[in-house]
């Protein structure tokens, strides 16, 4: 834990002690992933550069492409007028944000009917390319 926590505790953590964060890429503004962050995580991240993440299916930090190589380097970091929910700004290397090997984890839209989701966006790389082991969906 930092010396001066105080920027920390300017943050409302929800019961679980995450706050969610949405990473943009600062060049296009595209949203490319959510996901959730702890203070630990938060903390990595502002001391690294780098996007660090708490994954909750891991029960673990997560530093964004620890496997992949496919980091989120952060260029500027935001909370919004309720310091509930944290925007990062980001370059993400490599051009992959998804674990599916796409762009963004935003790929998928509502059909016109309504009635479905479909893939609008491209596969960049396979993720069999990518990881060792396939990660969760």
């Amino acid at each position: 834990m930092s010396a001066d926590a105080g920027w920390l505790d300017d943050l409302r953590w929800d019961a679980d002690g995450l706050i969610p964060a949405i990473a943009q890429e600062a060049a296009s503004g595209k949203v490319v992933m959510f996901a959730w962050m702890n203070r630990e995580a938060l903390e990595r991240t502002v001391a690294t550069g780098e996007a660090v993440y708490w994954s909750r299916s891991r029960a673990r930090l997560w530093h964004k492409g620890e496997e992949s190589g496919h980091v989120q380097k952060v260029c500027e970091l935001r909370t919004d007028c309720d310091g509930d929910v944290l925007l990062l700004s980001i370059e993400q290397v490599g051009g992959i944000a998804c674990h599916t090997g796409r762009q963004s984890c935003f790929f998928r839209r509502l059909s016109d009917e309504g009635r479905k989701w479909e893939d609008v966006e491209p596969v960049l790389k396979d993720p069999k390319d990518i990881y060792k082991e396939t990660p969760e969906k």
